[in-house]
């Protein structure tokens, strides 16, 4: 199996996958690591911001963070459901950059559309390898998919020691600003859990989880299959 990107993460919204992981994305990228970000929606229905400040503050971070790419697939916010068009779509992205893990969020999570978005997420992952499944495009077999935690915290199978690049991803978390700075609002501000110190309980989420293994930040994933290793 040839593939031309080393890691695709999908997220529901953009900031989905800086929340989760930018410290891991800012390390693989600081290694020379082709990474991806495809975002399912653009955050229509968010309180606060709107499309195209959204759009630029996503710009920013995955600017920040290196990024070899990031796209989005306009799919509905707040109407992610498990249809085969939706399912298709992902797929097809999956087989444009033909990653060699794919990284999604948890599919446990107080907000739906991250839940949805896991599920549409393994649904692709399963059908992108299958030749006779859109045959138009070629099939691509992912090695690996990981999961990663946005709001809701789970017990995590493999952690990433961060710490070296933790101001990265304040950084990019703070590109966000329409979304976690009550003063960017303006007049238009309407309190949501994001700009009631979201940001702060992430920081320290990621302190809590690196303190297990005696390291100052970490971040957690989850994976359905055993992490296959050679030598301990």
């Amino acid at each position: 199996m040839s593939y031309e990107t080393d890691i695709l993460i999908f997220g529901a919204h953009p900031d989905d996958a800086e929340i989760g992981m930018a410290g891991t994305i800012a390390k693989h990228t600081a290694a020379g690591h082709k990474v991806v970000i495809c975002d399912l929606t653009a955050a229509e229905m968010s309180s606060n911001g709107t499309v195209e400040l959204r759009r630029r503050e996503a710009e920013q971070a995955g600017a920040i963070l290196k990024l070899a790419g990031r796209t989005n697939l306009g799919l509905p916010d707040r109407g992610l459901y498990m249809t085969k068009d939706y399912v298709d779509a992902i797929t097809l992205e999956i087989r444009k950059f033909r990653p060699r893990i794919v990284f999604a969020p948890y599919w446990q999570d107080r907000h739906p559309d991250h839940i949805a978005c896991s599920h549409l997420v393994q649904e692709a992952v399963f059908n992108a390898k299958l030749r006779r499944y859109m045959p138009d495009s070629e099939a691509v077999s992912v090695q690996q998919t990981y999961f990663y935690f946005i709001n809701d915290v789970h017990e995590a199978d493999i952690v990433v020691d961060v710490s070296g690049v933790y101001e990265a991803k304040k950084a990019a978390l703070s590109a966000y600003a329409s979304q976690f700075d009550p003063a960017a609002a303006g007049n238009h501000y309407v309190p949501t859990p994001l700009n009631q110190g979201y940001l702060e309980r992430v920081e320290a989420r990621d302190r809590l989880l690196g303190q297990q293994r005696m390291i100052p930040y970490a971040e957690g994933f989850v994976s359905k299959l055993p992490v296959l290793v050679d030598l301990f």
